[in-house]
């Protein structure tokens, strides 16, 4: 499983003209699933973003994470984290999950992070988005957590 997260003063998803998830600040969070995963992938994902140092403390130093700050979430499924660009210019994505399997485990990750204390705010699996946000910083990092683990 696969995160991209951004660091944001504020994000939100729209469909077809309404605004479906909005954050302050907080933490931008898109996620891929692949053909391997299940719910410990979903659940560790969840406890590395929540858990995820990138927010700055008193000195400047970013030593602080979502948890510790109160920060929201606003959680994207994005296939496209699993495009496979190897071969020439149009990504492949044999390597991301069909949305049967996908969906149930994106929504495992907002339910984990909910449990952990986040206030989650989502997009809209199967449908295209537009995901508007300002990020802090910039702070982008980008997280993997696999079976192996």
């Amino acid at each position: 499983m696969r995160a991209l997260v951004q660091r944001v003063s504020r994000a939100s998803v729209t469909v077809n003209d309404e605004v479906v998830g909005a954050i302050g600040p907080g933490l931008c969070v898109l996620v891929g699933v692949t053909h391997s995963d299940t719910l410990t992938e979903a659940h560790r994902l969840a406890a590395k973003v929540w858990t995820l140092r990138c927010f700055d403390d008193d000195a400047g130093a970013m030593n602080l994470s979502a948890a510790d700050v109160g920060g929201q979430v606003l959680v994207v499924s994005q296939f496209t984290l699993y495009g496979d660009m190897v071969k020439g210019r149009r990504p492949s994505y044999m390597s991301a999950a069909r949305p049967e399997q996908a969906e149930p485990l994106v929504d495992a990750v907002v339910l984990e992070l909910r449990a952990l204390g986040a206030d989650v705010q989502t997009g809209r699996f199967r449908t295209t988005m537009q995901v508007e946000l300002v990020n802090d910083g910039p702070v982008t990092l980008s997280l993997e957590v696999n079976a192996q683990e």
